[in-house]
């Protein structure tokens, strides 16, 4: 059963979402990106209240992501891409973006929190972060 409801386009925008962001990164990146993004989904806690679908976080305004923002976000998704998007929607998680509601690239190493949200690990150049239980329990 997928974690938040997801169509043919939907799909496809997670996909690219997730090529545009860490496509560097490996497959692996590219489903943790993923899951950060499922998780604001499902999340309706801190910054990701009110969304309901993946357009919805895709597109925020503000905290979305950069990546909405350059050319190479909006090429046709691939169908390398797209396997790994219904991968997430269908409840894949990689560590530590398992929970993640954040992550960023920074110039040096993670720092142990990120606006009061603690480290969960990095992957290659990207730190990510997730809220507490008590903080935000949908996306456990």
């Amino acid at each position: 059963m997928a974690r938040i409801k997801a169509n043919s386009e939907d799909v496809k925008m997670l996909a690219r979402l997730m090529r545009a962001e860490a496509e560097g990164e490996g497959e692996l990146g590219m489903l943790m990106v993923g899951n950060v993004g499922v998780n604001r989904v499902k999340a309706n806690c801190l910054d990701f209240r009110n969304l309901r679908s993946i357009r919805d976080m895709t597109f925020q305004r503000p905290g979305g992501f950069e990546a909405t923002q350059k050319g190479y976000f909006y090429q046709a998704a691939r169908e390398k891409e797209i396997r790994l998007a219904r991968r997430v929607i269908k409840g894949e998680r990689q560590h530590p973006a398992s929970n993640a509601l954040w992550f960023f690239k920074p110039s040096a190493s993670c720092p142990g929190q990120w606006y009061n949200q603690p480290n969960t690990g990095r992957h290659k150049s990207h730190c990510f972060f997730a809220p507490t239980t008590t903080s935000c329990p949908n996306v456990y």
